[in-house]
């Protein structure tokens, strides 16, 4: 399997990237993991795809670390197969869906990945205690696929239905409204303690804005990114089939 990321200038992210592919491998043993980059670091993935011919596999199943089919999983990831079939790569590659909804809502896995993250957040800002809150923003990259940011709406929906509580989409960049505007939304419509949960895989400048954003706002409480959370590698997992 192949996990194949955005990249980031951030080391943080293929720190998280590497984390994420080592809990994918811990969940299937006997499952061999390669993580790679579309952008700003190595390795690409037809680097890796080629070192898998070359060591024998007889096939690889790709995984686009996306949470939106916009442009990075339309035309991305399939120039990146290209790229080394053009090279010479034989071996038959099947890439999967990405991460967010593809038309089917947004998997159970993602919704509990979501909820663990706010969870942890929302404990740590209640000093351990149970903490408690009235409204949630999904904080998300921002794209400007109009298609694209209707499925970030879909698991806003989907993550308020299950928590109980109104729920919002705020944005890094590309769209409106910021994290930080949907923070304020739910506030001057009566919510008195607004958590907001994320929608990233990994940290980097767009989560920071995100979250800087919010907290700016009075957010009382900032999920970490998806990460190698448990029900991440779940996803993965799914949608290569594996599960």
């Amino acid at each position: 399997m192949v996990l194949v990321a955005h990249g980031s200038r951030d080391p943080r992210a293929a720190v998280t990237t590497e984390a994420l592919a080592r809990a994918v491998a811990a969940a299937r043993p006997g499952l061999l993991v390669r993580s790679s980059y579309l952008d700003h670091g190595p390795p690409r993935p037809a680097a890796v795809l080629a070192e898998l011919e070359a060591a024998g596999h007889a096939g690889v199943v790709l995984v686009p670390l996306l949470l939106t089919a916009a442009y990075h999983g339309r035309v991305d990831i399939p120039d990146a197969v290209e790229t080394a079939r053009a090279a010479g790569l034989r071996v038959p590659v099947r890439v999967t869906d990405v991460l967010g909804p593809t038309g089917q809502g947004p998997h159970p896995y993602l919704v509990a990945g979501l909820r663990r993250r706010l969870a942890e957040a929302v404990g740590t800002a209640a000093g351990g205690a149970a903490g408690e809150f009235d409204a949630v923003v999904l904080a998300a990259a921002g794209t400007r696929d109009a298609a694209a940011r209707r499925t970030v709406v879909q698991v806003a929906e989907a993550l308020g239905v299950a928590l109980g509580v109104p729920a919002r989409v705020g944005y890094a960049s590309a769209a409106p409204p910021t994290a930080g505007a949907a923070v304020a939304e739910l506030r001057a419509a009566g919510a008195r303690r607004v958590a907001v949960a994320s929608y990233f895989l990994a940290p980097g400048r767009l989560y920071d804005t995100a979250m800087d954003s919010a907290r700016r706002a009075g957010a009382v409480a900032l999920a970490a990114p998806l990460g190698d959370a448990p029900e991440l590698a779940e996803l993965v997992l799914a949608r290569a089939g594996a599960r």
